[in-house]
């Protein structure tokens, strides 16, 4: 679909221009304004019917941590598609559960925002009816939910993808590092990348070890400290499927601290496809995250455009990036 950059071009004016001109707002001269409206209805982009005084033309973000590489990653992709179709981007940030009954319960957000995107914290029943009861268009990033516009990838085909592709290489004794025991935000993505890992492991009938489980927060200093734990356990596997890629970097820190090689001694694949994983030669499933960010908010200007739009649910694909933290067991290993 054409956005505002498309109606700039054809018209000859600057986006910002296309902006206040489809917003209604003053310094667009009459003639300005009807010929970007006539580019628009050709490049068919919809037009917005609704009073401009009822709107704030902005859409607020709901997400627990902005620091960390996944959540500000889908920010990025959904400012950028915000701000190409003139709108601005709210965050309420919470790092703890007082901070996330305060926006979910008390309404922080009624009457400051046209829309909202809520990325990766699955609201309870009252916080969805709470939302619901706003009046405005909704979009979930890495959850689904009916009644919502939502889109997620499979996590538990990903961590199924890289779990398949250590068995492949001839591995029997695979750990796993996950999230937090005691999560107390109850994100989804841990227990659905841990479930796809169980069942592979249960389909080629490999023995399961508890012992081969540690936690490493979805951190690079939580994933070094994990590492540490499971080398000083007996046993030690000869591969690991980390559940982010700053997990695999901080195990695969901790390995050269111990004096060992990756993947030598042991192989390591990660999940998410963050930049550092290409430098540090990581295997790893890839995912969309910024595109995650452009499509809920294109979901969400959309809804705002044409009122009766149906809301879809879309789920994106991963991809194994295959590199040199992993190799077969019994291949030549370096000197």
């Amino acid at each position: 679909m054409a956005g505002v950059k498309e109606i700039a071009e054809l018209v000859g004016v600057s986006t910002a221009t296309v902006s206040r001109a489809l917003r209604g707002l003053q310094h667009v001269n009459r003639q300005t304004r009807e010929k970007i409206v006539a580019a628009a209805e050709q490049l068919n982009y919809p037009l917005d019917t609704t009073p401009v005084s009822s709107r704030t033309h902005s859409v607020g973000v709901v997400a627990p941590f902005i620091s960390s590489w996944y959540f500000s990653n889908v920010i990025h992709g959904a400012e950028h598609a915000l701000r190409e179709a003139g709108f601005d981007l709210l965050l309420y940030n919470f790092g703890h559960m007082k901070g996330r009954e305060r926006i979910f319960q008390h309404k922080l957000l009624k009457g400051r925002v046209d829309g909202i995107i809520v990325i990766g914290v699955p609201p309870s029943d009252e916080e969805f009816e709470s939302m619901l009861n706003l009046g405005i268009p909704i979009a979930l990033v890495g959850m689904h939910r009916a009644g919502f516009a939502s889109v997620a990838i499979d996590d538990i085909a990903g961590a199924r993808t890289a779990t398949q592709h250590l068995v492949n290489q001839g591995h029997k004794e695979i750990a796993l590092m996950s999230g937090r025991s005691d999560d107390p935000f109850i994100f989804s993505v841990p227990q659905d990348r841990r479930t796809g890992f169980m069942q592979v492991l249960a389909e080629n009938r490999l023995t399961w070890d508890p012992k081969r489980e540690v936690h490493g927060d979805f951190t690079l200093h939580g994933g070094a400290r994990a590492m540490d734990e499971l080398l000083a356990r007996p046993n030690r596997p000869t591969a690991i499927f980390c559940e982010s890629d700053e997990m695999a970097i901080g195990a695969m820190q901790a390995m050269r601290r111990h004096g060992l090689r990756v993947p030598d001694d042991i192989s390591i694949i990660g999940f998410d496809g963050h930049e550092i994983a290409e430098f540090s030669d990581l295997t790893t499933i890839e995912q969309p995250v910024q595109l995650m960010g452009e499509l809920a908010a294109h979901a969400i200007l959309d809804k705002l455009r044409k009122s009766d739009m149906q809301l879809a649910s879309r789920t994106l694909p991963t991809t194994l990036i295959v590199r040199n933290s992993t190799r077969r067991i019994g291949a030549h290993v370096a000197i």
